[in-house]
């Protein structure tokens, strides 16, 4: 039996830990606000070194997830799950179904899909435990909310090209993608046909000589990504990975990537912002995810056009951004969280009908 433990903290709406020693499953569930609608969120499963850290996770990534529906205005709070496991080796259907149990507790304050470590079939195997569950590979869901991801980030990646090199267009600009999964996959495509120069970056070697070959890319380490000489770098894998080590060694000019959570600390966006490198928002530019899920409950069903036509809506969200962060000199991450907390203390966007589960 699931069994979890209610963490008090500060901020947070709910935060549960949930175990079960048969089936190998320790993980965390943080649900951070509900004033939109029900906290919607991934679950990530990664071989976190200690559950400190993968604490650490849930919340700064729940959070991440508030204020990204937030700006999206799609009627959702942020929520997020994780489990602590190696997702190649450890994963079982076992597993899965037990997390499930505990989504199942919460009654629909938070709705899970897939995340890093997770996919669309794996949300079949949580279906069968509890309801709270979308991003399906079914006829009525949304499935793999990827593409949209990648989409989200490219249109974001035309803003800093337009913004930058006063052209609305990569062609020819060195584009850096760290991580070639599901989102880096096909942004590494995108670019590729719209004759951008791909520099990439992934752990997996066999993928990363396929995809260089394929792409005909020039191929970096992860100790060499940050300093690969670049106009853009897209970051595409975890987060926290712009801190004090990293952003000294930097040398692009602008940084829009799908990873969430991508700065440790705020001090390193103004950091980003003195040495004059533009940081795109990471949970603005790569809202075309979330977009693409929320778009399950619209009215009518889901329609994969009309999440097109909002996902393109990022170019001009994070024009609106930079206009303002400009006016005010300061780092355009600053501008987007406070629009974020616009929204929450007004209610903008809030959900205006329940979501019905079946």
């Amino acid at each position: 039996m699931v069994t979890i433990r209610e963490i008090p903290v500060s901020g947070y709406e709910k935060v549960i830990e949930v175990l079960n020693p048969d089936v190998r499953l320790h993980g965390f569930i943080a649900i951070h606000n509900t004033k939109l609608g029900p906290a919607l969120g991934g679950l990530r499963i990664h071989t976190y070194a200690k559950p400190e850290a993968a604490l650490e996770d849930v919340l700064r990534l729940s959070k991440g997830m508030t204020y990204k529906s937030a700006l999206a205005k799609d009627g959702l709070g942020g929520g997020k799950g994780v489990i602590i496991a190696n997702p190649r080796k450890e994963k079982t259907a076992e597993l899965l179904m037990s997390f499930g149990e505990a989504i199942n507790l919460l009654k629909g304050a938070y709705i899970t899909a897939e995340d890093v470590g997770s996919t669309p079939d794996d949300m079949l195997i949580l279906k069968k435990v509890t309801p709270y569950v979308c991003a399906l590979p079914t006829e009525t869901s949304s499935g793999d909310p990827g593409r949209f991801t990648a989409w989200g980030v490219y249109r974001g990646i035309l803003e800093v090209c337009k913004k930058l090199f006063h052209s609305h267009s990569v062609r020819n600009k060195r584009i850096a993608i760290m991580g070639l999964g599901d989102v880096g996959s096909h942004l590494a495509e995108t670019l590729f046909w719209e004759g951008a120069e791909l520099i990439l970056c992934e752990v997996d070697h066999k993928k990363l000589e396929t995809y260089c070959r394929k792409y005909g890319a020039e191929a970096v380490t992860p100790e060499d990504f940050f300093k690969t000489p670049c106009d853009i770098l897209a970051p595409c894998a975890l987060g926290g990975i712009f801190n004090d080590q990293t952003i000294p060694q930097l040398r692009c000019k602008a940084i829009a990537g799908s990873a969430n959570n991508q700065l440790l600390h705020s001090k390193n966006g103004y950091q980003l912002f003195e040495r004059g490198i533009l940081y795109c928002p990471d949970y603005v530019i790569n809202a075309g995810g979330i977009i693409n899920v929320a778009s399950e409950f619209d009215e009518g069903g889901y329609n994969a056009r009309n999440v097109r036509e909002k996902v393109n809506h990022i170019y001009d969200t994070l024009r609106e951004i930079f206009d303002e962060a400009d006016k005010l000199n300061c780092p355009p991450f600053v501008v987007a969280d406070k629009l974020a907390e616009h929204n929450l203390e007004h209610g903008i966007g809030k959900r205006k009908t329940p979501i019905h589960f079946n």
